[in-house]
């Protein structure tokens, strides 16, 4: 394993507990406003408290058990990729802006959050190999979905449109996607 397991284990169990806490009310916030980037962003919430308990839960295993394991996180990182597209679709049938002012008090909060989660892992990223990289990329990645957010409401209120928030939520997706594939390769690295 790696110098520092039993803080990498208190680092991601808060990570998760701050994670799940915070997913109930983004999700609430997506649903009241109509906002298909805080809708894919608080999956993002959820499918990373997963994430990080499937992490709590594999550290004790072997180097290949563990990269097994990656790989398995490789695909849950999806699922919020998937989640923003099929939002992303349905809002197009209905092309409503949210409220600009609810949807960027959200993603700064969702904001603090997620940085906070960051610089938790940021000590831990090189670490158990695919494990360790998935934990910090998603909680990275979703530091840059907040900023995007945040500009994208910004966008909104200055001329109402349901374009700025359909893209972030698509980018989102397109970021996790990513985060997919590099904890996929690094899974692969490790299993030898």
């Amino acid at each position: 394993m790696f110098p520092g397991l039993k803080t990498f284990r208190q680092a991601v169990c808060l990570v998760a507990l701050l994670n799940l806490a915070f997913f109930g009310v983004e999700f609430a916030a997506a649903l009241a406003i109509g906002s298909v980037s805080l809708l894919a962003d608080s999956i993002d919430f959820l499918e990373d408290a997963s994430l990080n308990l499937l992490i709590l839960m594999a550290l004790g295993w072997s180097p290949r058990a563990r990269a097994r394991v990656g790989m398995v996180l490789a695909g849950v990182l999806l699922v919020p990729a998937l989640a923003a597209l099929w939002t992303a679709w349905h809002k197009l049938a209905l092309p409503e802006p949210p409220a600009p002012l609810p949807m960027s008090l959200t993603a700064f909060a969702a904001l603090a959050v997620n940085f906070t989660c960051a610089l938790v892992l940021v000590r831990f990223r090189h670490h158990a190999g695919g494990l360790s990289r998935a934990a910090f990329l998603s909680a990275r990645n979703d530091v840059l979905a907040n900023i995007a957010i945040i500009a994208a409401a910004a966008m909104t209120a200055w001329r109402p449109s349901v374009w700025p928030d359909l893209l972030v939520g698509v980018a989102i997706a397109l970021l996790n996607a990513d985060a997919a594939r590099t904890v996929y390769r690094a899974a692969q690295g490790e299993r030898g």
